[in-house]
């Protein structure tokens, strides 16, 4: 035999030595006499029940159709966009340069020209006599629907209305006696992240496709779509699939599958739904008055973050802060005010800034509204009457000038006073030049030739007032700034 290792007959005695203390300090040796350790039991079995996906599909998937359309654009040969509905279309600016470049070389094209369009979506039936819910954007520009159920019979359909701001249309076809996927109005509860849900539509035109995955988000907001709080899911979603039903797991229609987040223009795991609700809303009003109308409170709005949240003395960063009101509009009337954070709408929370417009949009015009707002660092409730969104502005601020220069170290902002013509140039009615920046307000994003307009919801016109707004502060300031058209709230954290 090989003699004993030393070193290795210490590392033995320091592991059992670390064994005894460990086991003495969890109880299982006690005045020096070994106590037997706890048997642990086998692991129970875990019932898994997974959702009978089959059996929905059978028995829905029958209400979902196949929507096919034909019509014409107008496409602009000259390079005003200008045609009607020309963004729609993905390949659109591609046609526009080709027709261009052809009428440069050849000549002899007229200003707008109409080009055949071919498209397919999917739906799916809500009333036995033939009523179809879709995507607006499914028979935008639609000269012909035809509508193909799952037995192969065909109808040609009728565009009974079309909202494009919430994405949603009304399709009828002359039929009875049909299969039915009637949404649920007041679902057993509101969907919930993690939540099963199945798609079934027609991707790439494979009819009656069905793909499941949960829910990813709720109350979702996107750009351009301010009026419908998604559902975002990772539901497979694929060109062809909007339109169709999203279902849970109960058997219920909870979302129009309506828009993919994708840089190939195929599924990467970001799909989005019209909440059902939202829908049975346009619904409604297509049926009873043949078009949609939706309200505005006439505010630009942004998110509320932790350093806005101090800054305006927020015990929560929460809420949508109103980075500027139209002149005469339904907040103006109402008295609402750049700087204010609204909470609530009648009672609904207002958590993300999403959630307003999603709220208003789909109330009436001349509805009256209770709007609770954080005011000045205290709550206060006000009343709106809301204008209709399609109507114009009723106004735009008025221009004038304020005189005052030179530098302000603690937000590192370099002020100057407006010259002459610059307000109009602006559409601002005051404020500051933002000549220069450094420190704090450099690394907010501020930007040299913003226009500073606000301290903490307090307007500014010289810089001796935007050092006494700034020193009020202790820790965040949150800055009004206009750039270019667009005014918003930029958070800066002080010292």
């Amino acid at each position: 035999m090989n003699p004993e290792n030393p070193q290795r007959h210490r590392s033995v005695i320091a592991v059992a030595a670390a064994t005894a203390l460990a086991l003495a300090a969890a109880g299982y040796i006690e005045r020096g006499h070994a106590q037997s350790l706890p048997e642990v039991p086998a692991a129970a079995p875990v019932a898994i029940g997974l959702p009978d996906m089959a059996g929905i599909a059978a028995r829905f998937g029958p209400a979902v159709v196949n929507i096919s359309v034909s019509g014409t654009r107008k496409v602009s040969t000259t390079g005003d966009d200008s045609s009607d509905d020309a963004e729609d279309a993905p390949d659109a600016e591609a046609m526009r340069d080709f027709l261009r470049g052809f009428q440069q070389r050849f000549g002899g094209l007229p200003p707008q020209l109409k080009m055949p369009v071919r498209g397919e979506g999917s739906g799916f039936i809500v009333r036995s006599d033939g009523l179809i819910l879709t995507n607006a954007h499914v028979v935008s520009d639609a000269d012909e629907v035809v509508v193909k159920l799952t037995d192969r019979r065909e109808f040609r359909a009728k565009v009974l209305g079309s909202d494009k701001l919430t994405d949603v249309a009304v399709l009828k076809i002359s039929a009875t006696g049909l299969p039915v996927l009637a949404p649920e109005s007041t679902p057993a509860s509101p969907p919930r992240v993690g939540d099963w849900v199945m798609a079934i539509g027609s991707p790439f035109g494979f009819e009656n496709t069905v793909t499941a995955g949960v829910i990813s988000a709720t109350r979702r907001s996107l750009p351009g779509d301010g009026f419908v709080p998604f559902l975002q899911t990772d539901v497979a979603i694929n060109p062809g699939n909007s339109g169709g039903p999203l279902i849970n797991m109960r058997g219920e229609v909870i979302g129009i599958n309506s828009q993919i987040y994708s840089g190939t223009g195929g599924y990467q795991g970001l799909s989005f739904a019209i909440p059902i609700d939202v829908a049975q809303r346009i619904e409604q009003q297509i049926l009873s008055t043949g078009k949609v109308r939706h309200a505005k409170l006439g505010v630009g709005i942004q998110d509320v973050n932790q350093t806005l949240a101090e800054a305006f003395k927020l015990d929560k960063p929460a809420g949508a802060l109103i980075s500027e009101v139209v002149k005469g509009s339904a907040a103006d009337r109402a008295g609402i005010e750049s700087g204010d954070v609204v909470l609530a709408i009648n009672g609904r929370v207002v958590d993300l800034s999403g959630d307003l417009p999603a709220i208003v949009g789909l109330a009436q015009p001349g509805d009256q509204v209770a709007i609770d707002l954080w005011h000045r660092g205290a709550r206060r409730t006000v009343q709106a009457r809301l204008d209709d969104a399609e109507a114009r502005d009723a106004g735009q601020a008025d221009s004038d000038s304020a005189a005052a220069k030179g530098p302000h170290g603690r937000l590192g902002l370099a002020l100057r006073a407006l010259q002459p013509g610059e307000p109009r140039a602006a559409g601002a009615a005051g404020g500051l030049v933002i000549e220069g920046v450094s420190g704090p307000a450099e690394r907010a994003g501020v930007q040299r030739g913003d226009l500073l307009l606000a301290i903490d919801g307090q307007p500014v016109s010289t810089v001796e007032q935007a050092g006494a707004a700034a020193g009020r502060s202790a820790n965040a300031v949150a800055l009004l700034v206009q750039r270019g058209g667009t005014k918003l709230y930029v958070p800066l954290r002080l010292g």
